[in-house]
């Protein structure tokens, strides 16, 4: 099969390679998916970069642990090992495709376990499918689980313009609540029409010090300080971080818990789960009309280093896809 392969840890454009490698076996519990289409994550970074984000001189010494990066994808089951139930060959499935073997979802067949599938929405395509795994599951848990949302309440979101952001603005409404969407002067006019109630231009307001308060933040592309979101909470609100620079990560880690503790207000950062019950839901609210996907762009299989620069330009309007043609 073709695979984008990762043939060191370095700066994607360097060290990302088209190639021909054999089609992975699924084992007994996995499924073997011919896809269609995968889409781009911060995620994808972190793994083709591996130690160079920390350590770069120990990065260059290291394997990369995934040979295929790609953890979302979209396509039809074609075989499927003997302890599978829910799925049989010919089946439309999307999820996420790390397993421990390190072939993800930036080739033409992957291996995934039955728990990081579900039955493709639908009224989606294959690309449309491939965009919600990582982002919608991330922007799911954010709010529901670590945040909390309940019906009525003010929540904001800041980076509303990305994957997880234009995710969040929509499962957020999907849940009742008053949802502010903050994002750049050209992205206004999306987020309303995926259906924020308020829309705050960046460059324009800085929300932190408006003295308005939230009963929910969600930080999808956080650019404050976790005192500054802290400041902009109602009393008893949750500050959730999901995405960041690393020194934004690294204080949300190191400094949430001791805020947390000492007030009523609570600060957290938390990496999602994919499993297979939070996919369904999303199917269900995709199915259902409440979740809409937004792709920005599209890029053929061998110019995943191409999407991955653009989206780490940090300017995408909601998803960068990977389209996986056959033949």
């Amino acid at each position: 099969m073709k695979a984008v392969v990762t043939t060191q840890y370095g700066p994607p454009s360097d060290v990302l390679q088209l190639t021909e490698v054999a089609t992975p076996a699924s084992a007994e519990d996995e499924v073997l998916i011919r896809l269609y289409a995968s889409s781009v994550n911060p995620l994808d970074s972190f793994t083709i970069r591996g130690p160079l984000f920390f350590f770069p001189k120990l990065g260059r010494l290291l394997k990369p642990k995934h040979k295929i990066a790609g953890a979302d994808f979209a396509g039809r089951v074609e075989s499927v090992g003997r302890d599978i139930q829910r799925f049989r060959p010919g089946d439309e499935v999307f999820g996420a495709s790390f397993t421990g073997k390190g072939l993800g979802g930036f080739a033409e067949f992957a291996c995934a376990g039955e728990d990081s599938l579900a039955p493709k929405p639908s009224n989606l395509s294959f690309e449309e499918a491939a965009t919600v795994p990582v982002a919608a599951i991330t922007a799911l848990q954010g709010l529901r689980d670590q945040g909390q949302i309940q019906r009525g309440q003010k929540v904001l979101i800041d980076g509303a313009s990305g994957g997880v952001g234009t995710f969040a603005v929509q499962i957020a409404k999907s849940f009742g609540a008053e949802v502010t969407a903050v994002c750049s002067p050209r992205n206004v006019d999306r987020a309303r029409v995926i259906g924020a109630d308020h829309v705050i231009d960046y460059t324009r307001e800085d929300f932190t010090r408006s003295g308005l308060r939230y009963d929910l933040i969600l930080g999808a592309n956080a650019h404050h300080s976790i005192f500054d979101y802290r400041r902009a909470l109602s009393r008893d609100g949750i500050f959730v971080m999901v995405g960041g620079g690393l020194a934004r990560i690294l204080q949300a880690v190191s400094l949430g818990p001791l805020l947390s503790w000492i007030g009523s207000k609570k600060m957290r950062f938390f990496i999602a789960k994919i499993n297979g019950r939070d996919l369904r839901l999303l199917k269900d609210l995709v199915e259902a009309g409440k979740i809409v996907p937004v792709i920005d762009r599209r890029y053929p299989l061998g110019e995943v280093a191409e999407a991955l620069r653009y989206r780490e330009e940090g300017h995408a309007q909601g998803k960068v896809v990977i389209t996986i043609h056959h033949g």
